[in-house]
């Protein structure tokens, strides 16, 4: 149980979970985006969160879409990670999304959910990072579409009223060879220690992570260091260390130097498995 009470609306389109959000606003009442419960749930028994107002989007069809077909994938930001496990729509996602907590978890925690969340991993928005997906933004101004490396800087800068509404991807990078793996300091439980994502585009290697630093992040620098093909792959190790942003996360899960031993040698794997594909 939640330690207050809060008032419940279930908007049945977009444009009415606009005009709630900006009358409750205007009320005082730090309306809460409400997509599978369990940040709010989190958060709330411990005092971090606290609202009069839920707002549950749920029901919203254009939240909820798997399309495949044409040029890309599109996907809802409430799609369960357990649901996008069972379509399988983009394999890298899959893999990705299978890691995050557990199964029972996975039923409730949304894809928008994820990415938005306040814990620092968010390790959905990794693959949508290596393939310069595009994001559905509704917010007071109306629509818009942004590409997700402009307006994910360590963290989905939306605007107050603004929702994620849906994801799409080229399917390039659906279909391109990727490597994704979790280290967690204690085999398989636990939060994790560093998650690492990446794909080989045009015989370029992408790599995006999550858990080293208090956000995920993509780096350009890291990504041509690893791409030096005219250097060993230690010293394209070395390299893509050396240009890495800070800070590095020191914390009960590992210290900045475990981490860094772990991501040197999750880098090295990454580099056996796409190097030369």
């Amino acid at each position: 149980m939640l330690p207050f009470d809060f008032d419940y609306y279930r908007p049945e389109t977009l444009q009415e979970a606009v005009e709630l959000f900006q009358y409750l606003d205007q009320q005082g009442k730090q309306p809460f985006i409400f997509s599978g419960g369990t940040e709010l749930i989190t958060l709330g028994r411990i005092d971090l969160a606290i609202t009069e107002a839920v707002i549950d989007i749920k029901d919203i069809a254009e939240f909820n879409v798997i399309q495949v077909g044409g040029e890309h994938l599109v996907l809802g930001s409430t799609l369960s990670l357990s649901k996008v496990e069972e379509a399988n729509p983009f394999p890298l996602l899959t893999k990705t999304a299978s890691e995050v907590a557990d199964h029972t978890a996975r039923e409730k925690i949304t894809l928008g959910g994820n990415i938005c969340a306040r814990i620092f991993y968010r390790e959905t928005v990794l693959p949508f990072l290596l393939a310069d997906s595009q994001v559905l933004i509704i917010g007071p101004n109306g629509k818009k579409i942004v590409p997700i490396n402009d307006i994910f800087q360590e963290e989905l800068r939306l605007e107050k009223g603004e929702f994620l509404v849906q994801i799409a991807t080229e399917n390039r990078f659906i279909r391109a060879p990727f490597y994704t793996v979790k280290r967690r300091q204690q085999w398989e439980t636990g939060y994790p220690l560093i998650t690492i994502a990446a794909v080989n585009i045009e015989g370029r290697i992408r790599v995006a992570i999550s858990g080293l630093c208090p956000f995920p992040f993509r780096s350009i620098g890291v990504e041509e260091a690893l791409n030096n093909r005219g250097q060993s792959w230690e010293a394209r190790v070395d390299a893509a260390i050396s240009v890495l942003p800070q800070p590095i996360l020191d914390d009960v899960e590992g210290s900045s130097e475990y981490r860094l031993f772990v991501l040197r040698n999750l880098f090295s794997d990454l580099l056996a498995a796409l190097d030369r594909v």
